[in-house]
């Protein structure tokens, strides 16, 4: 069995998200994708999310509704923050020990994967697939990697600066089933 653990804050989840999980799927043959919106990143400490736990869970479900390979999980939400990617790597290996295991994620994550707690721990149980526009990023010694590119131009950012001036968002940036409002927290 493949799995792939797709972890972000997915703040809000958007086309491109679920274009790169697909990618990933098919170039790869995985079983499943899995949807891990992250609580905190420790990369990313005292920044609060734009759409609560909930309402990105929400999306999120709504997003991958009939999508046979993905399955969203709520772990990382549920454990003690900061989100560690060791911690989540390691519930997928003790509860599918047999499992090829594989982490999707960008480029900017891909550079920075050295800086990543238990880094050695993440090489020795994971293949990584990157996502990259553009150039393929370099190899890393030891580390497994597989490279697929894309082009979709959505970005959560961008989603979130459009709904706090009022702007519309791209249809094409919107997964079928999800709709974007404004968070009661949020103030324009």
């Amino acid at each position: 069995m493949k799995i792939c653990l797709f972890g972000g804050s997915f703040d809000p989840v958007h086309a491109g998200h679920l274009q790169i999980a697909q990618a990933a799927q098919e170039r790869c043959g995985l079983d499943t994708v899995v949807f891990l919106p992250a609580a905190q990143s420790p990369f990313k400490q005292g920044r609060q999310h734009f759409f609560t736990d909930a309402q990105r869970l929400q999306m999120l479900h709504a997003a991958t509704a009939g999508l046979p390979w993905a399955q969203v999980s709520t772990l990382d939400l549920e454990l003690p923050p900061p989100s560690w990617s060791w911690r989540l790597a390691e519930h997928w290996r003790r509860q599918h020990p047999q499992a090829e295991l594989y982490w999707l994620l960008g480029t900017d994550q891909w550079d920075a994967l050295h800086k990543w707690a238990r880094y050695a721990y993440l090489v020795q149980q994971l293949t990584f697939i990157v996502y990259h526009r553009g150039t393929a990023p370099l190899p890393r010694p030891g580390v497994r990697g597989i490279f697929i590119s894309g082009s979709h131009p959505a970005s959560s950012s961008a989603i979130r600066s459009m709904l706090q001036a009022g702007t519309p968002v791209p249809a094409a940036w919107i997964p079928r089933g999800v709709t974007y409002a404004l968070p009661p927290h949020t103030h324009t």
